[in-house]
């Protein structure tokens, strides 16, 4: 079995720019913003992942549809005592839309 060596065309990588919305106040009326670190889903790459505190071990996440996704702002990242840092967004979610949120929980006898 030999390498390939040799340059390959790369494939684009087409991502879609959201427009600002003109007036926040009537997007809040159709949607509800959510604020957190976005993660790509290991499953699926129609979902995304929202982070809400991504240094918490025991912080809940919240799973949401990509196309239930309307509008995304980026917010000032956030660093911890080690210096490593992690992008914070709010994300606008349409009303309506079903979404999951998990919370870890440490198992226990009763």
């Amino acid at each position: 079995m030999t390498a390939n060596t040799s340059l390959q065309k790369a494939e684009k990588l087409e991502i879609e720019k959201y427009k600002i919305p003109k007036d926040l106040r009537s997007l809040s009326k159709t949607h509800v913003p959510y604020t957190g670190s976005p993660q790509k889903h290991p499953l699926d790459p129609e979902r995304i992942i929202l982070l809400p505190d991504p240094y918490n071990q025991k912080s809940p996440y919240l799973e949401f549809i990509k196309n239930d996704v309307t509008h995304v702002e980026k917010l000032a990242n956030i660093v911890n005592l080690e210096g490593a840092t992690v992008s914070m967004v709010r994300i606008w979610v349409k009303k309506g839309s079903i979404a999951i949120q998990c919370t870890p929980f440490k198992v226990t006898a009763m």
